[in-house]
């Protein structure tokens, strides 16, 4: 499985962007989906994550209200819109899959990797 993720910029303080992963593979549809981040400096965290149907979602703390993860398996792709931006989430966005049932917010649990694309959020 390849991971291609996109739609990273340069944004301000309560901007909205919405990031794309796009999928290589036929059996991304039984994928769990998670979308992670790493600020300069720091380690890699969780920020959301969605079942292979769509049907559950999970956020941290910090995003929840203001980033919705979905996917549309039709065409292997998932999103992370992301409201209301803070200085503090510039950092490199990945998204990932994971084999096994579940969302998981550890980032050892998911398999495959995006090559991660940056939201810089200025003040």
């Amino acid at each position: 499985v390849q991971l291609q993720a996109s739609g990273g910029g340069l944004v301000q303080a309560g901007d909205s962007l919405r990031l794309s992963c796009a999928a290589s593979g036929r059996t991304f549809g039984s994928y769990v989906m998670g979308w992670f981040r790493q600020a300069p400096g720091k380690e890699r965290e969780f920020v959301a994550g969605i079942t292979w149907s769509g049907g559950s979602t999970y956020y941290e703390d910090s995003v929840k209200g203001r980033f919705t993860i979905s996917r549309t398996n039709a065409k292997n792709t998932v999103y992370l819109q992301m409201n209301s931006l803070k200085p503090e989430e510039t950092a490199v966005y990945y998204c990932a899959a994971r084999t096994r049932a579940g969302i998981s917010s550890r980032r050892y649990d998911y398999d495959y990797w995006g090559q991660g694309t940056l939201v810089t959020v200025s003040s």
